[in-house]
């Protein structure tokens, strides 16, 4: 299973994303609907994507990546969710491993150049698959119930993993685990996805963003060679990323469903322009209580676009960058809700995307961090603050 290390060179200079991006954002919204109402993965759009040199966008320039900033990133992940979010979220995942691989000790070099190398040659897709049955999201604590065992061959792997983003189109699972010692080690294990043992069952059936994928993937005996154990640590030990990417996960995560309730509020103002009842004798948008309306919701996506740009820009200490995926995400929902509201039945109406924008929108609660943690240490860390101790005045 050892294959030859991969060596590249810097590619070229960063696409001119002014002049790609609207193309792709018109070409995915064109099929988004069909995969929607499919729940089938957009293979094509990662195609146009790898063809665009934007597959490897964050990885490191010494490996052949672009090493674009979060920024960069940001603006072109912003870009595919207006006009897919499934896309995004996939390629999100993709932007932080790549974005974070010099920083994780545990990965050898050749596993580097491995995994950046296919996404440059073969437009590669990586994703951790992390959340199990019993346990649900591993960020509220406990133990994966995946086991890696350790054998003179190599790692065996054995367990389910659950809501494994684009399952059916990755080459690499991240896979959390914990190792059989007496004292287990836990961390992620690289395996490539074509490997014997792995066994994708397809039960996403979900609200939104039903082109993900997300389906249940389960290891039976898989063997992985032991260099493939990329940061296995102690139960309890620090996490093996870099401190900047809590930033790089909340703006980029948050950004596909600012993106969502963009394409929203666009939709909205067509319709609005062009909605002329009967008994008005004009269009819906003459009526000051549409105009006040679609002015909260671009006061909305102003704070968005704010907190997305102070954010990216590495302003925000780690709580402040949760508290802008909690904001973001909350006023994106928000949005699509109001836009809901004005419209009545022809927003719910399938033919028309606003219900889709609805459904893909709620998703933004399910990730990680989650409301209740985030606001929570917020509160935690404002009470730790030297103000705290004060006397109040």
């Amino acid at each position: 299973m050892n294959a030859p290390a991969h060596r590249f060179e810097a590619q070229a200079k960063l696409p001119d994303l002014d002049t790609i991006l609207p193309g792709l954002t018109e070409a995915f919204a064109d099929t988004a609907a069909q995969h929607d109402r499919e729940a089938s993965f957009p293979a094509d759009n990662f195609r146009r994507l790898h063809a665009a040199n934007l597959l490897a966008l964050t990885a490191p320039a010494r490996l052949g990546g672009l090493e674009a900033d979060l920024p960069t990133a940001l603006k072109v992940v912003s870009a595919v969710a207006r006009g897919e979010p499934a896309t995004a979220l996939v390629l999100v995942m993709q932007y932080l491993f790549h974005a974070s691989v010099e920083g994780r000790s545990g990965w050898p070099e050749h596993l580097k150049q491995r995994v950046i190398g296919e996404a440059i040659e073969h437009g590669a897709l990586i994703n951790a698959l992390r959340v199990e049955p019993d346990l649900g999201t591993p960020a509220r604590g406990g133990l994966p119930a995946t086991i890696a065992r350790r054998t003179p061959e190599g790692w065996r792997i054995s367990g389910r993993k659950i809501y494994s983003t684009g399952s059916t189109n990755l080459t690499w699972f991240v896979v959390w685990a914990r190792s059989d010692d007496a004292e287990p080690l836990v961390g992620g294990w690289l395996v490539r996805a074509d490997s014997p043992g792995v066994v994708i069952e397809e039960t996403w059936d979900h609200l939104g963003l039903r082109a993900s994928a997300s389906h249940d993937v389960v290891f039976e005996d898989v063997l992985v060679p032991l260099d493939h154990a990329l940061d296995p640590q102690p139960v309890g030990a620090p996490p093996p990323y870099p401190a900047s990417f809590a930033a790089w996960s909340a703006v980029l995560t948050s950004a596909i469903y600012d993106a969502v309730a963009r394409a929203a509020r666009d939709w909205l103002v067509e319709f609005l322009a062009n909605r002329k009842p009967a008994n008005l004798g004009a269009t819906l948008s003459t009526l000051p209580r549409f105009q006040e309306a679609v002015g909260e919701i671009d006061g909305l996506l102003l704070s968005n676009r704010v907190l997305l740009d102070t954010a990216a820009r590495g302003e925000v200490d780690g709580v402040e960058a949760s508290l802008v995926k909690h904001l973001v995400t909350e006023n994106a929902i928000t949005v699509v809700e109001k836009a809901l509201k004005l419209t009545g039945n022809p927003g719910l109406t399938r033919l028309n995307p606003l219900e889709r924008h609805h459904r893909d929108v709620l998703c933004g609660r399910v990730h990680t961090p989650q409301a209740d943690v985030v606001l929570t240490s917020a509160g935690r860390a404002a009470f730790a603050s030297p103000a705290a101790s004060g006397v109040a005045r």
